[in-house]
């Protein structure tokens, strides 16, 4: 598929756009929930729509051992596997080499060696069986295989990075895909300019669908993260979509919108709400406070997800403290809706090229105490 994404809107480097797919549009900037095993946890595809979220992510590692992407395809694909049909975008299980390291065996320029982490047993990934696994599963975007370092690492180990995730994408650009499924390659490099832009150049001649900044948001500080963005983004095509791999607060979003990137990801809103605190306009909340054990108010006043319309915090409260799973149900979906709520405000404010204010009434009104 050639001409999936265009640009509708420009705010300095922040842009509004379109990524079209086979099973959807999807208008940027975007937040995209993640389904590590073909599920974001506890909440049904169909209220996921009704939340915002327009595109999902399945974890190509975790699926690809349990049930199997032969299984999966034999079943219609992962749409209709997991009842999601919009679009999707599968990881290579390149993060799984990063978080997953103490369990990596090898890793070599054919590919790397783990145990899996479901019985131990030495497995291989190669960039052809990553390919191979998100063909069968049907995803509308499927990531290269890459390396992904650590903060701090040496320079050589990430040149060393750099020459493995440019020789894997040649050799994973011209495998077979699912129907119209779009590839996306991963630029490496961390907060280093030189190899940043050494591996970009290299990565944009193979022409891929779009272009991920990986290597980013894994323990570096804050402020060079975002510096290396912007470099990041500047490196890449303008005509093709940019995606920030695991970035999910509301400054680091807004960050990286502002700095050109147009799609994002992380576990944060769904794993916040497993500690039993919920995001909001003012702040996040912890409902295990005892100051919320009579508060009639809702989570947040401007929120129109069901916890919100229907439910007090102090009930809220109660379900957390008793460890009932409403409680974090709840809390998962009105987690999401601010999220995705969040990155659809940024882009009506690019589209009224109001973005620098727009973001610093928005954080200056989160950067309130922690409850």
């Amino acid at each position: 598929m050639t001409g999936n994404f265009v640009v509708t809107a420009r705010d300095g480097a922040a842009r509004a756009g379109v990524l079209r797919t086979a099973h959807g549009e999807v208008r940027t900037p975007a937040f995209m929930p993640v389904g590590t095993k073909a599920t974001v946890k506890a909440v049904d595809p169909g209220e996921l729509r009704a939340l915002g979220a327009q595109i999902v992510l399945g974890n190509t590692y975790h699926l690809h051992f349990r049930p199997g992407e032969d299984t999966i395809a034999e079943l219609g694909g992962l749409h209709a596997f997991m009842g999601w049909d919009g679009p999707i975008l599968t990881d290579s299980g390149g993060f799984q080499i990063f978080s997953l390291r103490d369990t990596l065996l090898e890793v070599d320029d054919d590919g790397a060696t783990f145990r899996s982490v479901y019985d131990g047993r030495p497995e291989r990934l190669t960039p052809e069986l990553a390919a191979r696994i998100q063909e069968r599963l049907g995803s509308d975007v499927a990531m290269c295989l890459d390396i992904c370092p650590p903060a701090g690492v040496a320079r050589a180990e990430l040149e060393d990075a750099v020459r493995r995730t440019v020789l894997w994408a040649e050799r994973q650009r011209d495998l077979p895909r699912a129907p119209d499924q779009l590839r996306f390659a991963i630029t490496q490099g961390g907060l280093d300019e030189e190899l940043r832009r050494s591996c970009s150049e290299r990565l944009v001649e193979l022409d891929f669908d779009g272009y991920a900044i990986g290597g980013l948001s894994v323990g570096e500080h804050r402020e060079p993260m975002f510096a290396a963005t912007s470099g990041a983004a500047a490196f890449l095509p303008e005509e093709k979509p940019r995606y920030f791999m695991g970035i999910g607060d509301a400054e680091g979003m807004l960050g990286v919108i502002e700095r050109g990137v147009d799609m994002f990801d992380c576990v944060l809103p769904t794993r916040t709400a497993r500690t039993g605190s919920a995001l909001t306009r003012e702040g996040r909340l912890n409902l295990r406070n005892a100051r919320f054990t009579r508060d009639p108010r809702p989570l947040d006043e401007r929120c129109g997800c069901p916890a919100c319309t229907r439910f007090t915090r102090a009930y809220i409260r109660h379900l957390v403290n008793q460890q009932e799973i409403l409680g974090l149900r709840l809390l998962s979906l009105h987690n999401l809706r601010f999220t995705c709520d969040l990155a659809a405000e940024a882009r009506q404010a690019i589209e009224r090229g109001e973005l620098l204010a727009w973001k610093h009434e928005a954080l200056s009104r989160l950067k309130g105490p922690a409850e």
